[in-house]
């Protein structure tokens, strides 16, 4: 093949693999924090002496939720800009 093919074919799986990583850590971000969140309102209102001690927990594994999600979006963002694996095929043609 030449080599703007296979430029072109990178370009085009770099693109699908961005949207699956985006989407899935997308839907994967919203499903926990909504499961954890629905978790969190069960036991507060089972033991609501626990809600500030649980709040707590919750909010710091929001954080860790979306920072997960985010570290995603960044290295998607790294395969959108400055694919590395165009070098490749430019350095060796």
């Amino acid at each position: 093949m030449d080599k703007i093919q296979y430029l072109a074919m990178i370009q085009a799986y770099t693109g699908i693999g961005i949207g699956l990583i985006i989407g899935l850590g997308a839907a994967g971000a919203c499903i926990g924090v909504g499961i954890m969140c629905s978790r969190f309102l069960e036991g507060a209102a089972r033991q609501p002496e626990l809600a500030n001690m649980l709040q707590a927990k919750v909010f710091l594994l929001l954080g860790l939720i979306d920072a997960s999600f985010i570290i995603g979006v960044g290295l998607a963002m790294l395969f959108a800009f400055g694919n590395p694996l165009l070098a490749v095929v430019t350095a060796a043609g």
